[in-house]
């Protein structure tokens, strides 16, 4: 019999955001292959009986290819070994799982999905952050900053609703083209915007700009992640300095709700 595939989100990576699930397949695979996001307090789930392979790629270093990736699923799967794919994050959102799936189905390979906290949930949580609000943001936008093969900007919408919350996965560093992408959408120079730095971690950062003025944001470690419209202003930095290291302050036009509608909220 042929083993099953399990597609896993491990979530933004702190271990405690681990579904119950996904921690009983890490305990009960045959073969685990993580991304290189994974930290180490993760893995240190996974028996030392089991086969644990990196398959990330980070900043364009590919120490294996995606269709490599796919082949040690597929064989190992064939030999009747479980294999847990571990992803950063949830594996429907920028994770791949797309390809990982068709090639699978291909192969006639049993597979599964276990849905993990998308890095754009759980960075928000942390800066408390509301993705959506009533009076603020009606809509979610998620876009990567990445796209295979093409080195600009690809699948943005040409126009952003002036509602929308925008999140950019994996923004890269050239912040002065992105605040150029969101401008062409139509996205105001003065909309606040977060970047956020290893999310959910201790060494989490946030830095708080606008629109305006992201070209002069600092270069945080990575993995980051770019957070911009008005609930950004909504977010308490002062009373959260004591456990993440925040830099910036919040853009100088004052709060999004009067003082009625937020306590009506």
């Amino acid at each position: 019999m042929t083993g099953t595939v399990y597609l896993v989100g491990a979530g933004p990576g702190d271990p405690e955001l681990l579904t119950l699930k996904a921690l009983k397949l890490l305990k009960s695979a045959d073969v685990v292959l993580h991304d290189d996001l994974i930290g180490p307090e993760i893995l240190a789930f996974i028996p030392s009986s089991t086969q644990v392979h990196n398959v990330g790629k980070r900043f364009g270093r590919k120490v294996i290819s995606q269709p490599e990736i796919h082949a040690l699923m597929v064989q190992n799967a064939l030999l009747g070994l479980q294999v847990v794919r571990l992803k950063s994050g949830d594996p429907l959102i920028f994770g791949r799982a797309g390809e990982e799936m068709e090639a699978l189905r291909q192969a006639g390979i049993e597979f599964e999905i276990v849905p993990g906290v998308t890095a754009a949930l759980g960075a928000a949580a942390n800066a408390r952050i509301p993705l959506t609000h009533r009076q603020v943001s009606s809509a979610l936008v998620l876009v990567t900053g990445h796209h295979a093969g093409v080195e600009e900007f690809a699948d943005w919408p040409a126009k952003i609703p002036t509602d929308a919350t925008v999140v950019v996965y994996m923004p890269g560093y050239d912040y002065g083209s992105t605040a150029q992408q969101l401008r062409r959408a139509g996205v105001p120079a003065a909309t606040p915007c977060a970047i956020i730095s290893q999310a959910t971690s201790p060494n989490e950062q946030v830095h708080l700009t606008t629109v305006e003025d992201l070209h002069n944001s600092p270069r945080l470690p990575s993995p980051t992640l770019l957070v911009v419209g008005e609930v950004v202003r909504l977010a308490k930095p002062a009373a959260l300095r004591q456990k993440f290291r925040w830099q910036g302050s919040f853009p100088p036009n004052g709060p999004v709700l009067p003082a009625a509608q937020e306590r009506a909220e």
